[in-house]
């Protein structure tokens, strides 16, 4: 009687010190894989991420746009079928825009520029880039600005346009912004050999014309 129990009461921590202890080990692991589990997730991200297209200094063969319907299809990536399809279409591409390249470069211009429109790919930068070609050599001079500005827009670095956007500046009497061009093309090429270099130049100087 007047005694008290020494088992300690329900509720109550007996060992402040050792409580605290075990439940900061436990927030410690906690915390760790909070940060393993957001790793993981920036990895899946980054390996998620689809590379942009690249095309550069503008090419005779030019890789074909991509097909926007086929981000509608929900088919593996393997797919034989689609593959075949996709190799067929990049193949019918190159045959056509080659097709309406050769017209340009041949002084069919208005065929040319049709037969570009035909191919239904105006974004596309070296398509829009020979359309602004072919308006330049026939004097539709603000149509070829609307198409090289198109083209560089598409593909800032464009080399071909910057090219051919040069000689428009020399025909509209823009020398300044002619050399600007033609150092734009010498910082892409890397070099001073490129032919987009090399034809500018030439323009510039008054020894040839494109």
């Amino acid at each position: 009687m007047g005694c008290f129990s020494a088992t300690p009461v329900f509720g109550v921590i007996s060992n402040p010190a050792a409580f605290r202890e075990k439940n900061y080990v436990t927030l410690l692991q906690a915390l760790r894989a909070i940060g393993l589990l957001a790793t993981v997730a920036l990895l899946v991200t980054a390996v998620s991420i689809k590379p942009v297209a690249v095309y550069a200094f503008g090419t005779d063969n030019p890789p074909a746009p991509a097909d926007d319907s086929n981000k509608k299809k929900k088919k593996k990536s393997n797919n034989v079928i689609e593959q075949q399809e996709q190799q067929l279409a990049q193949e019918r591409f190159l045959r056509d825009y080659r097709a309406a390249r050769q017209m340009i470069l041949a002084g069919n211009y208005q065929g040319g520029i049709a037969a570009m429109h035909a191919l239904g790919h105006d974004e596309h930068p070296d398509v829009a880039n020979y359309i602004g070609y072919a308006n330049r050599k026939m004097g539709n001079y603000e149509q070829s600005k609307i198409w090289y500005e198109a083209a560089l827009k598409a593909d800032p670095n464009h080399t071909r346009t910057w090219s051919y956007y040069g000689m428009w500046q020399m025909e509209q009497g823009n020398r300044l912004k002619a050399e600007d061009d033609l150092q734009k093309v010498k910082l892409l090429c890397d070099t001073t050999d490129c032919k987009e270099y090399i034809e500018l130049k030439a323009v510039i100087d008054g020894k040839a014309n494109y």
